[in-house]
């Protein structure tokens, strides 16, 4: 757990539903004849971590698009360099969140917001009602969602990221993330930046300053800094402001989506083994994940 306290752990169920249909061989088929890598290796992964951690609340969250996020109404070329997953791929990702369900845990999806957003709300929300948040992913966008206590897990590679460490990590708090990557830009989401500022000259000004906006505000104290080329990053700066604050309007999550985010809401189900077993005779996973999965009803 992160903390002393009570926690609620938030799966970001796309990165690990991708890095199973990479890694896993793509000879794996159910009766169907459908591709199943992707399935059998996320199902691995959420054996694993329900045996380990045993957790009582727990929320599974999905992303539904790549091109209907209102992210794309601000910015159309938002994730425009990313390849629509394919239809297998597709396919893949239902028979996953037919498993979450069967196996009692809460899932979350959004055709306006992304999985981002709706980790953000619940992590708010169970906050306010007392919880500790453990995020599982390995997307460091989502440090920015840290508060004391918390912690990001990039559970595959097996390292913790404590709200504490993320200023080791990146250079910066958790809570200037979304401001280092506006300036910076992120090329994962085709988010440009600051055209000539980097991750480095980005934490520089925000070890200066602590917001973005706050650069602007003392934009003409920029130059005078103890930075490489402060004068030329202020001129980048002043040049491309616009640019920035579009950026910055991109890369913070929400933290206020419409959604019903209770305590109760991501409680963990008892469900019948005999339930399990169907699911994963339907899906066609192997009667050793089945025998894995069954031991975790109750």
């Amino acid at each position: 757990m992160a903390g002393s306290k009570q926690c609620v752990y938030l799966i970001d169920a796309s990165i690990y539903i991708f890095r199973a249909y990479f890694s896993v061989p793509d000879t794996l088929t159910n009766n169907d004849g459908h591709l199943i890598n992707a399935l059998h290796g996320f199902a691995g992964f959420l054996a694993e971590f329900l045996e380990k951690e045993q957790p009582q609340h727990v929320a599974v969250v999905f992303d539904e698009s790549l091109t209907t996020s209102f992210r794309n109404e601000i910015y159309p070329d938002y994730k425009a360099n990313r390849e629509s997953p394919p239809e297998e791929l597709r396919l893949q990702f239902r028979f996953c969140r037919s498993l979450v369900q069967t196996l009692g845990l809460a899932d979350f999806s959004s055709n306006r917001y992304e999985a981002d957003d709706l980790i953000g709300t619940l992590a708010e929300r169970m906050r306010e009602q007392g919880y500790s948040v453990v995020i599982l992913s390995a997307d460091k966008d989502l440090a920015q969602l840290l508060e004391e206590g918390d912690m990001l897990w990039d559970y595959a590679r097996h390292r913790k990221h404590h709200y504490e460490d993320i200023r080791d990590w990146l250079g910066v708090r958790a809570g200037q993330v979304a401001d280092w990557l506006a300036l910076a830009g992120d090329s994962v989401d085709n988010i440009p930046g600051v055209p000539g500022i980097g991750a480095k000259t980005a934490a520089a000004l925000l070890t200066r300053f602590d917001t973005l906006q706050d650069i602007f505000e003392q934009i003409d104290t920029v130059a005078d800094l103890k930075i490489r080329g402060a004068a030329r990053v202020q001129r980048l700066l002043q040049e491309h402001k616009e640019a920035a604050m579009l950026a910055r309007r991109l890369t913070g999550i929400v933290t206020d989506a419409e959604m019903k985010s209770d305590v109760e809401d991501v409680l963990r189900r008892s469900v019948s083994a005999d339930d399990i077993v169907t699911v994963c005779e339907q899906l066609g996973l192997g009667r050793m994940t089945q025998a894995r999965l069954v031991r975790l009803a109750g």
